[in-house]
């Protein structure tokens, strides 16, 4: 078997804004019923956080549970981490309806940092980005460009991006593409 590589091995851009692939992370989807009390202790021992509200992430140091639909978490960790996390997860859900998989090397993470980060979203995302309307710890699945993504902010001036890997490539160019000197247009300056 061969060694995991993250899907465009750090690929950094710096413009008006950076853009950086974080590399290899981990991540778990959790599909079922939110409201299980089973699913809540699962998180909580796994991830170190709640299970998290509509709209939001809870962050626990490199651990986070994610919101991603009514039936859906996303879990990001350590990329080691992710096997043993998934499996510890479904034992604890076993007899519920529930999915369990680690994603890990399905998905791609991305960071833009600097002053304008909003402005290179609201260029392509369909997100009301103003600093009134979506603050920290708060996550949107959306589209960026023509794919689907989801972002969060991690700072008053970064946000980190999740897509397909397969799609990883398009994301960055879009970013990149978005962050380029002189072309941010001011919106939440």
């Amino acid at each position: 078997m061969s060694d995991a590589v993250s899907a465009l091995n750090g690929a950094e851009y710096k413009g008006a804004v950076t853009v950086t692939e974080r590399g290899l992370a981990g991540m778990v989807t959790v599909r079922g019923d939110l409201s299980s009390a089973a699913l809540a202790a699962a998180i909580q021992d796994v991830i170190g956080t709640d299970v998290p509200g509509r709209r939001r992430i809870e962050v626990a140091g490199d651990h986070a549970a994610a919101w991603m639909s009514p039936d859906e978490l996303l879990l990001m960790m350590p990329y080691a981490a992710a096997p043993q996390a998934a499996a510890k997860i479904a034992e604890a859900l076993a007899g519920e309806a529930a999915l369990v998989v680690n994603v890990s090397d399905a998905r791609a993470l991305f960071r833009i940092e600097g002053p304008g980060v909003r402005d290179v979203l609201a260029k392509g995302a369909p997100v009301d980005l103003s600093p009134g309307a979506f603050g920290a710890g708060e996550i949107r699945r959306t589209r960026i460009g023509q794919v689907a993504a989801a972002f969060w902010l991690t700072g008053a001036d970064s946000f980190d991006i999740v897509c397909f890997r397969s799609v990883a490539e398009y994301v960055f160019d879009w970013l990149s593409t978005g962050a380029a000197e002189d072309s941010l247009p001011g919106w939440y300056a």
